[in-house]
């Protein structure tokens, strides 16, 4: 499968949205089955509208998808999100894995670390 690269901005978006506690939550109740935005409030000690702000934060990141059923909107995850999120950490240790790799070979070639080690003495 040939994924492509994710922009910052979507980078960006996904783990604000997976930065805080009540999303993260949401997201977790949300794999499990599509539920209301009213369900999901009644989960949590704070306003209808500060839930449904909650999974706009989710939407805007590709995480959940919201469709209305009669006066409800169901929310339900993206099959693929989780996808996302592994791939821009992938992206990122590949990245810090190139960059230690340059270093431990710098540090090889250096000959004043070479002199460190012959000059420190017999191990003990």
């Amino acid at each position: 499968m040939v994924v492509d690269e994710l922009s910052d901005e979507t980078v960006d978006r996904l783990f604000h949205a997976l930065a805080d506690t009540t999303r993260r939550d949401i997201l977790r109740r949300c794999v499990r089955g599509e539920l209301s935005v009213s369900r999901l409030a009644e989960a949590y000690p704070m306003s209808f509208a500060a839930v449904q702000k909650h999974v706009a934060v989710l939407e805007r990141a590709g995480l959940v998808t919201k469709q209305r059923s009669g006066r409800e909107q169901l929310v339900r995850t993206d099959p693929d999100a989780v996808g996302r999120a592994r791939q821009a950490l992938d992206e990122l240790e590949s990245a810090w894995r190139g960059r230690v790799d340059r270093m431990a070979r710098l540090l090889a070639e250096d000959p004043a670390t070479e002199e460190n080690d012959t000059t420190e003495g017999p191990e003990r």
